[in-house]
């Protein structure tokens, strides 16, 4: 069986952060999901390019540039991207990707699943990058799927950009 995307991304693991995230949806208040989804017509709400942006900032530190407006085109590129990605997955993941996003972008979401206290513009990145790493090592599967969805979305999508292969010493691909 062939498997696309990143390896943590597959079905198994994208279904059981589906299900665990609409239980902590229904004990967080599940209407929130459908008030506000994650994902409208297969794209990225604002809400959820706020969650992307701010976590790709932490997850890329000292990869993105450091100037502000490189670092901006760089991030909207990102973003661009992760549209791309997301419209290239079924209809159930995007389903599973949108309750996630939807629970990410609540106060009680972001405190419980992610442990970041200030809201996601608010946080630092330095705020970001220790929540992340508290859901990277958490006994708790749910935080540990939405932190493997989320890394692997946002290093996906950035390092499949040309202009990031210069940061991994990467030339190219060779004209044949």
């Amino acid at each position: 069986m062939t498997h696309y995307g990143p390896p943590h991304l597959q079905r198994r693991t994208l279904l059981k952060l589906g299900i665990a995230s609409a239980v902590v949806l229904a004990v967080a208040g599940g209407s929130v999901a459908l008030l506000q989804p994650g994902l409208q017509n297969g794209k990225l709400t604002e809400n959820s390019r706020l969650i992307f942006s701010r976590a790709g900032q932490a997850i890329l530190a000292g990869t993105l540039p450091a100037e502000a407006g490189p670092n901006q085109i760089a991030i909207n590129s990102l973003l661009d991207r992760i549209d791309t990605f997301i419209a290239s997955t079924p209809e159930h993941v995007q389903a599973e990707l949108s309750q996630l996003l939807s629970l990410l972008g609540t106060a009680a979401g972001r405190r419980g699943v992610v442990g970041l206290s200030p809201g996601w513009p608010d946080a630092s990145v330095a705020d970001i990058s220790q929540a992340l790493q508290g859901m990277r090592v958490s006994s708790v599967s749910l935080r540990n799927q939405a932190y493997l969805a989320l890394h692997d979305i946002v290093s996906a999508s950035y390092f499949s950009g040309q202009e990031s292969w210069a940061v991994l010493g990467y030339p190219g691909p060779k004209t044949i």
